[in-house]
């Protein structure tokens, strides 16, 4: 089998079976494992995947630049943004994270509400003028223009004074064994700082973030309150997630 005919073999089975293993595949096919962990290298080195140890997981397509995003299963962030806002009571103090997902959240609050929004995104924090009822704190900090938002050691700084009902967290990955990932170190620690001052975490997963992931871990799944995505019940990586969900209709 040619080095080509390999990578495309991969390529559906990360689509089909959500994962390789790199031991397992290269006894079936006959070759040597190193051929099959230097196939796993070149896709990913492409962004086709993302590797982990002893094989790979499918890539997230929530790591592209954000105006690109912006276009990404729009139907689909429109539910999760929907069912997410539901989540948010009157007289709350919610911390909302940065990216399309939570944009789409800010739209999709009722015009009335009375809240406080906590936001390190300044995109986020501008859509919320003509809310009137909701009080904004924007956190400052070096902006990560991939997802339009603060980070860095002034950003997690200010986050330590919050006290939070809930916090709204987008990530680009979610899966069963690598848990809650994004693409960016410096954000991954911004959303951990975050979770830390809230009482309860919902994670905003569009379906293309089920069973995907990307290279830094944000929370295992075991400390998020649950989870709102649009995927379906029977979604097999859905069920094997040991987390309440949410389905957003």
């Amino acid at each position: 089998m040619l080095a080509a005919q390999r990578r495309d073999l991969l390529l559906e089975r990360l689509r089909t079976d959500g994962r390789i293993v790199a031991k397992d595949l290269a006894a079936e096919l006959g070759i040597s494992e190193d051929s099959i962990r230097r196939d796993l290298r070149d896709l990913a080195a492409a962004g086709l995947c993302q590797r982990v140890y002893g094989g790979a997981l499918p890539a997230s397509p929530a790591v592209a630049d954000y105006t690109t995003r912006q276009g990404v299963e729009v139907s689909g962030k429109q539910r999760v943004a929907a069912a997410a806002a539901a989540l948010v009571e009157p007289g709350a103090t919610v911390i909302l994270d940065g990216g399309t997902t939570a944009l789409a959240v800010v739209r999709a609050l009722p015009a009335d509400l009375r809240a406080t929004v906590v936001t390190h995104s300044p995109t986020v924090a501008a859509a919320l003028v003509d809310h009137r009822e909701v009080e904004v704190y924007l956190i400052g900090g070096r902006l990560f223009k991939h997802s339009m938002v603060a980070c860095g050691a002034a950003a997690v700084e200010a986050a330590r004074g919050l006290r939070a009902d809930l916090f709204l967290l987008g990530v680009t990955g979610v899966h069963p064994e690598a848990g809650l990932t994004t693409g960016d170190a410096d954000e991954a620690a911004m959303k951990r700082a975050l979770a830390r001052r809230a009482a309860d975490t919902y994670v905003l997963a569009s379906s293309e973030k089920i069973g995907a992931a990307s290279r830094f871990t944000v929370l295992p799944l075991a400390e998020v309150a649950g989870l709102v995505t649009d995927a379906g019940a029977g979604n097999p990586t859905v069920r094997a997630l040991e987390v309440p969900v949410i389905h957003a209709p």
